[in-house]
């Protein structure tokens, strides 16, 4: 086939008129000048602010392409929520040092810690989910992501305190309810019982209430799923139903041990 032809026929094919790759670009830059401006000692908050406004117009104009969509002028009411994000985020940090023994300063925790990222990048993009701005909310969380691996729907509600450890393989669905002090490791799930396009809208995540830690690949699925206030939730648990406050809920594997032969004789 002749290059003109390739050429037509990709353009024939290219069916997707909004898809702009720059718009994924410019969003991951404001994510990190986010944290430039909110963490950083040595940044210049004021003319990081000037920056991050220019920054999110561009990216307004690449998302906002459907007419009657509410991007207008959202960046007054975004800066007004960032003190306040970055007031949870310092008891997210707080809530690493003070509960993961391996962990020794703040300093660290902002820098290395690939939960904590994730979860700044979660509420960093909430407000802006609930503006109803297309796709950028997604593109944060998914940035974070494939960063960490840790995926957090910005549509989900997170409470303060939250502290994540290790971080990779965690999933929290976009209608998790999860209120304060929570506790959560790596490889835990909470999901949907059923996936299905009609359920749009619908709750189909799980609640956790306050004071509840759930270890390393636990999975925890359904809409009416609450899991009690102060309850803990052990590795590798399957739940699919509310069990009440103050629970142990735990998984007893059936472990059997045989003497190796060829090692007891020689």
């Amino acid at each position: 086939m002749k290059k003109e032809n390739i050429i037509e026929n990709i353009i024939k094919n290219k069916q997707n008129p909004n898809l702009k790759f720059e718009l994924k670009e410019k969003t991951e830059s404001f994510v990190s000048r986010l944290f430039y401006t909110l963490f950083d000692h040595q940044t210049s908050v004021a003319t990081h602010i000037d920056l991050l406004e220019e920054d999110f117009q561009k990216i307004v104009d690449l998302a906002c392409w459907a007419p009657g969509k509410p991007c207008g002028k959202i960046w007054e009411s975004y800066l007004n929520e960032l003190p306040e994000i970055l007031r949870k985020l310092n008891l997210d940090a707080k809530a690493i040092v003070e509960n993961d023994p391996a962990s020794r300063t703040i300093e660290e925790v902002c820098l290395a810690y690939p939960g904590f990222y994730a979860i700044a990048v979660y509420r960093l993009s909430r407000p802006l989910y609930l503006y109803g701005l297309p796709i950028v909310p997604r593109l944060m969380t998914e940035y974070a992501h494939r960063l960490t691996g840790v995926d957090i729907n910005p549509g989900a509600q997170i409470g303060e305190y939250f502290f994540i450890d290790h971080a990779t393989g965690i999933v929290i669905g976009e209608t998790t309810l999860i209120k304060d002090h929570v506790k959560i490791y790596q490889g835990v799930t909470l999901g949907a019982l059923h996936v299905e396009k009609s359920l749009t809208d619908v709750k189909r995540h799980p609640t956790v209430e306050s004071n509840v830690t759930i270890y390393a690949n636990a999975t925890i699925l359904g809409g009416k799923t609450v899991i009690g206030a102060n309850s803990i939730i052990g590795g590798n648990v399957w739940l699919t139903e509310s069990v009440p406050e103050n629970s142990l809920v735990y998984h007893t594997p059936d472990i059997k041990i045989k003497a190796n032969d060829k090692i007891r004789n020689s």
